[in-house]
């Protein structure tokens, strides 16, 4: 591997924050995620009501009003404040802050899908039943898809580059790979990055819905999500966050910081031959993976674990597994923890990301939950039933987009 601890462009972890329906901090939400037990967080929200797919993956217990305090968090839409929840761990878990940091050398870029589209659609009522007058000022702000890195930008106080990426569900790892970009060009010393969402708009679950995308599972929605099962039906929506403090691994040495892990590479291409916007592709996967290990110099023997995108649709799962064994072999250990956190669409790839640093950190692959049968179909080792005990040094994170976005983060022990 060419990014060693002492090369100028080597990229570190230096701190995990986690918000999911598995939990609410990363030791909440690893434990979940690690123990075999049934998933949490599974709810039947009422603007769901009689629709195919009725239910999605919330986060519980967690009062944005007492931890953001009332007057910050009503200027954030909801995946906003789960950004900021997260970012703030990540933060003091990488003993960071203002009166640390130089804020002008500090980036946050966060990843969503769909932003405050869920206000949006509040609003858009309000205009419909009521008209204009009744259209609150703060729509603009808190709709838009940059509303949580600014968000995090303002609490945190920084002042370096500030930005959102929009690539589906591919958002979140695309986030990661951008901030990646700038550190390694010196535009900043540390950056603040992953993914958030929380979507839960009837329109846009009605059309999933119609597209087969969503788990029609309705008498057991807990069981619902089983990426790479035989009777998988679709996925089920969630909602989170998970944020990253990268940092230069010089910079971080220097602070005496601990490095959690490396960040060794990023691929990402567009998948322009898939026969229409929502289907997976096989060449633009490959073609992400390949870049990624490109750029970690990395050989394909080298990977021992894949967090996959793993979705539990069924044409996901196949073409996924079907470029993981071309590329990889038989080798690395395959999960998707999907079945704990509900797709979680633009923040998946910092949630899952956070996964696999912790996957290298404990040296244990998380089960895919919900997962009894594996698709005969499917050519890889997938976990299931319970978390398994591996050496691991070197692991990817996949992620894959509406739209032909195809992502992948190569990470390693440090």
């Amino acid at each position: 591997m060419s990014a060693t601890r002492r090369d100028p462009a080597a990229v570190v972890v230096t701190g995990l924050g986690l918000v999911t329906a598995a939990g609410i901090g990363v030791k909440e939400t690893w434990s979940q995620v690690t123990g075999a037990t049934a998933p949490l967080g599974v709810q039947r929200p009422p603007s769901l009501q009689d629709l195919p797919c009725d239910f999605m993956y919330t986060v519980g217990g967690l009062d944005v009003d007492a931890v953001l305090g009332v007057a910050s968090s009503r200027l954030m839409d909801r995946f906003a404040q789960l950004a900021v929840v997260a970012a703030r761990e990540a933060v003091a878990d990488a003993r960071l802050g203002p009166d640390i940091w130089d804020s002008t050398r500090v980036a946050v870029v966060i990843g969503s899908a769909h932003g405050g589209l869920d206000f949006f659609d509040e609003q858009q009522g309000a205009l419909t039943a009521r008209g204009a007058r009744r259209v609150s000022p703060r729509l603009a702000p808190l709709s838009v898809v940059n509303g949580a890195a600014g968000s995090v930008a303002r609490d945190l106080g920084t002042r370096g580059p500030s930005l959102a990426v929009a690539t589906a569900c591919s958002s979140g790892t695309d986030a990661i790979g951008t901030a990646l970009q700038l550190l390694r060009a010196g535009a900043c010393d540390i950056a603040v990055t992953g993914g958030a969402e929380s979507m839960c708009t009837r329109a846009v679950f009605a059309g999933t819905c119609n597209a087969k995308a969503l788990s029609t599972r309705t008498e057991d929605p807990t069981a619902a999500c089983r990426p790479f099962d035989v009777d998988r039906d679709g996925f089920v929506v969630g909602e989170g966050a998970g944020v990253l403090v990268l940092e230069r691994a010089e910079h971080a040495r220097a602070r005496g910081a601990r490095s959690r892990a490396a960040v060794r590479g990023y691929g990402a291409a567009t998948s322009s031959e898939a026969s229409s916007p929502v289907a997976p592709s096989e060449a633009g996967i490959e073609l992400a993976l390949r870049a990624a290990l490109t750029d970690a110099d990395v050989s394909p023997g080298d990977v021992q674990h894949v967090n996959a995108h793993g979705t539990s649709t069924v044409m996901n799962d196949l073409v996924e597994g079907a470029v993981l064994h071309r590329v990889l072999g038989d080798g690395p250990l395959v999960t998707s923890t999907k079945a704990m956190t509900g797709h979680t669409l633009g923040a998946a790839g910092g949630i899952e990301a956070a996964f696999t640093v912790l996957a290298l950190e404990d040296q244990l692959v998380p089960a895919t939950m919900n997962l009894r049968t594996q698709d005969p179909r499917v050519p890889v080792e997938v976990v299931a039933q319970s978390a398994r005990s591996a050496r691991l040094d070197c692991a990817v994170s996949t992620s894959l987009g509406f739209g032909g976005h195809n992502s992948v983060l190569v990470l390693a022990r440090d």
